[in-house]
């Protein structure tokens, strides 16, 4: 009598293929997996400097906006402000910012980097300079300031109003 070789979950596994052919049809499936892979590099990247994403992002936005509020820090990085406490505690702790309360309003805190944070800003900008230029190295200048326009369009017209992010934060 033969016997039938009993299928495992594994050798089921192996034999499907699986294709995202449908989803990379979409812009925005394609710029999160894009997304991805720059996120990716930029934590390998950061990493060396003790900073993530985040709080890379809000340094650079502190060292180039010196004595923004929280709140506007908050909405420059589009999360909430009591998210922020924490990473402005941290940046703080370690000596990167300051935290001073506003001259204009006493319910409001200032936010300055220090030189120890602006040189470690100034650092991690240059890696990360670097790992963009070796991931955008498949693509020539003009083919980079066409995806930055359109990137830029499509966060402008998205109907959430205008795009704070490319104006200096007007300090108060």
């Amino acid at each position: 009598m033969k016997q039938l070789k009993k299928t495992t979950k594994q050798d089921h596994q192996t034999k499907v293929k699986v294709t995202d052919k449908t989803l990379r049809e979409f812009m925005g499936y394609n710029m999160k997996r894009t997304f991805n892979v720059f996120h990716s590099d930029l934590a390998k990247v950061l990493e060396p400097f003790d900073l993530r994403m985040v709080t890379y992002s809000a340094l650079v936005l502190i060292v180039d906006n010196p004595g923004m509020r929280q709140s506007q820090l908050a909405d420059a990085l589009a999360i909430e402000r009591p998210n922020l406490v924490v990473i402005v505690d941290e940046l703080e702790r370690r000596e990167l910012i300051l935290r001073e309360p506003s001259k204009t309003d006493r319910r409001a805190y200032s936010l300055s980097a220090t030189l120890k944070g602006k040189r470690l800003c100034e650092k991690a900008s240059q890696a990360n300079r670097e790992s963009e230029a070796r991931l955008l190295s498949c693509l020539d200048e003009e083919t980079k300031k066409t995806v930055q326009a359109a990137l830029h369009l499509i966060r402008i017209s998205s109907g959430r109003g205008e795009d704070e992010t490319d104006k200096k934060v007007q300090v108060t």
